[in-house]
């Protein structure tokens, strides 16, 4: 099943999907143009020893390519590449557990994938609080902001030295480190609002969405507070227009839209899944499209654009037949397409 109808034959394929070895749980795109359709996957392995592959879709036979495999501590909670659009950074990969970490791929097939700097802010414990997400900063990729089951966001800072020879050292510290929430948080998102740099949110298990601004982090905005305080897990910024950010609380078959003018007050709830939701991604190149993904195995694409009027049903459904999809990224820099995870299967549909 397809999610589009086009009026002339596709040259390709609709879906392409690819198998791992294992469950799988965090994936997400590379953003760099020389790297199309290649993909970083995370295992679900419910013990220390977990995996992360770097896969690739070669477009001539269209089959999935596996470019690398690399030990990782735990499941890794989000896996992110540099948002690096035009290819001037070092091709790096940050990854989230009990730790940040920075790796460094090589471009050529084969090239181990090498770890360039563990992030840890508790230098004076031997107690870590795992991570549950991170997001990367996409007008100033030196800056990566944290979210701690210890109720904090952490802002790094990174460093990429000069290239000695072929080796470009990466290091971080922290810049700033600020009690987020009154329990644990759960996800963290920069804001394009205002140059892009300075704003994020955060949600957590005290049910509110909060907003900073880094550079005036004596106090923060409440976005939204659930009524009952269920926990919010899950947080996306609208790409295009930053008054706008989705969030899902925690067991929820609905998607809660918020505008920023507008605090505590939804501008719309999207309720099609008949089973909690797990992924929110917006549209890269639409203000007004976003799609969600849950355990009633539907990813589901909405057009809000008739806000504040009720959002009744999505303008396409995709079903995944074997799985409950818990995650979903929509390509940054492949707007036709979207990647689903369910089970041990990554599956990429063009819209």
């Amino acid at each position: 099943m397809t999610m589009a109808v086009h009026g002339t034959t596709p040259k390709r394929k609709e879906i392409y999907k690819y198998e791992a070895p294992w469950p799988l749980y965090s994936m997400n795109w590379s953003v760099r143009p020389d790297r199309r359709f290649r993909l970083a996957l995370g295992s679900f392995v419910e013990e220390y020893n977990n995996k992360v592959q770097i896969v690739s879709l070669d477009e001539d036979t269209s089959d999935f390519i596996p470019r690398g495999t690399f030990d990782h501590p735990y499941p890794t909670t989000k896996i992110m590449w540099i948002p690096d659009s035009k290819g001037v950074f070092p091709d790096l990969l940050a990854t989230s557990g009990d730790y940040l970490r920075i790796w460094k791929t090589e471009p050529a097939i084969g090239e181990p994938t090498l770890l360039e700097c563990i992030l840890n802010n508790n230098k004076n414990s031997d107690f870590c609080a795992p991570l549950t997400s991170f997001d990367w900063n996409e007008v100033d990729p030196n800056l990566i902001g944290t979210s701690s089951i210890d109720t904090t966001c952490t802002i790094w800072g990174l460093e990429t030295s000069q290239m000695v020879g072929r080796v470009t050292m990466v290091a971080g510290h922290v810049k700033t480190q600020l009690i987020a929430h009154d329990k644990e948080v759960y996800d963290i998102a920069f804001s394009r609002a205002g140059g892009g740099r300075d704003m994020f949110a955060s949600v957590g298990a005290d049910g509110s969405v909060r907003m900073f601004d880094l550079r005036h982090l004596e106090h923060s905005t409440i976005i939204y507070e659930d009524p009952q305080h269920t926990p919010l897990l899950r947080l996306a910024w609208n790409k295009q227009d930053p008054n706008y950010l989705a969030t899902v609380a925690m067991d929820a078959c609905e998607v809660i839209i918020l505008d920023v003018r507008v605090p505590c007050t939804p501008v719309a709830r999207l309720n099609n899944h008949r089973a909690c939701v797990n992924g929110i991604a917006w549209a890269p190149h639409s203000s007004c499209h976003i799609c969600t993904a849950g355990d009633d195995h539907q990813a589901l694409i909405w057009d809000i654009q008739r806000m504040p009027r009720a959002i009744e049903d999505p303008i396409l459904a995709y079903t995944a037949a074997e799985g409950e999809i818990n995650q979903i990224q929509w390509g940054a820099t492949q707007p036709d397409w979207i990647a689903i995870c369910y089970n041990r299967a990554l599956e990429i549909l063009r819209v």
